[in-house]
């Protein structure tokens, strides 16, 4: 017989993962995760503004009247916002899904926080870089004085939209692109 079958081995436990994700890692991930979203939502905020145009009104009596286009483009900030916001979360969810693929779970915990993080950022960095409040500035204004419309998001509803773009581009790289069987 040979001694292959015959020699008794002791059993000292599983085996070892030889690449254990330790907290230590994972609170890394989860900090780089939330920093690319602040970071993300920040350069969105700047996109947004850039993109969004103004609707053109006009100062009288102290009050700012819009004209017809400006009625036409009262909803275009959200609108903007929606665009950039669902784009913005769709990229940086999939980044994140390859970048940090080891604990998914974390990672996706991660993801929806740091989303809900650019999507208020976002919102922040627009309107403090947007015109100011039209009606405000009508207040002061001469009659005849062109005043722009103000940045804004009108609702709660897109402010979804960066998480759901976001959770979207994580799930379609883990269900889709990612193979299990080389981890």
């Amino acid at each position: 017989m040979p001694d292959q079958l015959t020699t008794v081995h002791a059993f000292s436990g599983p085996p070892a993962d030889p690449a254990p994700a330790g907290w230590g890692r994972v609170m890394v991930e989860i900090c780089a995760v939330l920093a690319l979203f602040a970071l993300g939502g920040a350069l969105c905020g700047v996109l947004w503004q850039w993109w969004w145009e103004p609707a053109d009104g006009v100062a009288s009596g102290g009050v700012w009247y819009t004209n017809e286009a400006g009625l036409r483009e009262a909803f275009s900030g959200t609108a903007t916002y929606v665009v950039v916001a669902l784009a913005g979360g769709l990229v940086l969810g999939a980044l994140c899904a390859h970048l940090f693929h080891r604990a998914e779970v974390f990672t996706l915990v991660a993801v929806a926080l740091g989303a809900g993080l650019a999507a208020w950022l976002m919102w922040q960095v627009g309107v403090q870089l947007g015109p100011g409040d039209p009606d405000e500035l009508a207040r002061v204004a001469d009659d005849g004085t062109r005043i722009p419309d103000d940045l804004s998001v009108t609702g709660r509803t897109p402010f979804a939209a960066f998480p759901v773009g976001a959770l979207s581009g994580l799930a379609a790289v883990y269900l889709l692109l990612l193979d299990r069987r080389t981890r």
